[in-house]
């Protein structure tokens, strides 16, 4: 049974203005985060996810930002929210996971007192209450000695920690939403995974609906429910991590799957690389904008593309024109050049 709506985000469109112009950092993307699910926003670095996922809460607002389209929660627009609205919303119903928590951490206080601040910005208790539950939020984050880590400074805590005291601080008004923006970043992979048992704890315990922004295709195998993968501002492919990961029907997707080194098997000496670099210009392609990359590109690829069936069930969409019998050729090269 699919779970209700939680989030739903209709043509979203953000762009900045830069000096050659206007950067279309999301080009029209509609998304849907149903309740108590994981879904990653897989890409490569600058295909426009931390752009999208900090517009739903207005964090890249700006006099040289431009926004439009709908981000429904609750049957609010979170786009066309004021300030003052959205200030009632941020930490409250939608939580924001840093990447980097040693910036997102204020360094001039103690760990504990930055979570009870953010229990105590939207509820009604004291200072003892709020320092008594921050406490206790950092227990259930998986953090050993939580007395102990709340009177630390951010800075004499390890990576894995100030990221489970960043998750505590998401935690901390019981959100519906929760933006995890690539929270294994940096850390090794004893403590990514320590992390990703959090965050899975979270939906699990909680019931929150987690948006997980991510380029590590490993993440998107262990946590996700349902993966989009992003590329120029557009998502180019979206469903069921089984269907995403093991029947990719988008080149792209197939691209980034090839370029993982194979746990078994024989030792492969280069990997498969993607043709080209991703598109960082303000001038865009009318049609798919992976085609100047596509090893598979062809007449129809000038045509915008469209999210459709072509595999799968109903939910497995991808924007790719390639007709079935190229796709498999696609598919069993691994989508590279």
């Amino acid at each position: 049974m699919t779970s209700a709506p939680v989030l739903e985000v209709r043509d979203l469109r953000v762009q900045f203005d830069v000096p050659a112009g206007r950067l279309p950092a999301v080009d029209g993307v509609d998304l849907t985060l149903r309740q108590g699910e994981v879904l990653a926003l897989v890409g490569e670095s600058g295909s426009g996810k931390s752009a999208l996922s900090m517009s739903l809460v207005g964090l890249n607002r700006g006099p040289r930002t431009h926004i439009s389209g709908e981000a429904v929660f609750k049957g609010r627009d979170l786009v066309a929210a004021s300030e003052r609205d959205l200030r009632g919303v941020r930490g409250k119903d939608i939580a924001v996971v840093f990447q980097d928590a040693l910036a997102a951490l204020n360094p001039l206080h103690r760990a504990g007192a930055q979570v009870s601040e953010m229990i105590r910005a939207h509820r009604d208790m004291t200072r003892g209450q709020a320092t008594a539950r921050a406490v206790e939020l950092l227990g259930e984050v998986g953090i050993a000695g939580p007395d102990r880590t709340a009177r630390a400074y951010p800075h004499q805590l390890s990576g894995g920690m100030r990221q489970r005291v960043m998750i505590a601080m998401g935690l901390a008004n019981d959100p519906a939403v929760l933006i995890a923006d690539e929270p294994t970043t940096a850390l090794d992979v004893t403590i990514q995974a320590q992390v990703l048992a959090v965050l899975k704890g979270v939906q699990r315990d909680h019931g929150t609906s987690v948006l997980l922004i991510t380029h590590d295709l490993g993440v998107v195998a262990e946590v996700a429910d349902r993966v989009a993968v992003m590329y120029a501002g557009r998502i180019v492919e979206q469903g069921l991590r089984e269907e995403v990961l093991f029947h990719p029907q988008h080149p792209y997707t197939m691209g980034l799957l090839g370029s993982v080194p194979p746990i078994d098997g024989p030792v492969v000496r280069r990997l498969p690389t993607i043709a080209g670099s991703p598109l960082t210009g303000v001038d865009r392609p009318s049609g798919c904008a992976f085609a100047p990359r596509c090893p598979f590109v062809h007449d129809a690829c000038a045509e915008r593309p469209v999210l459709r069936r072509r595999h799968g069930d109903d939910g497995h969409l991808d924007a790719c024109v390639l007709p079935s019998p190229a796709r498999a050729t696609a598919r069993s090269q691994g989508g590279i050049a």
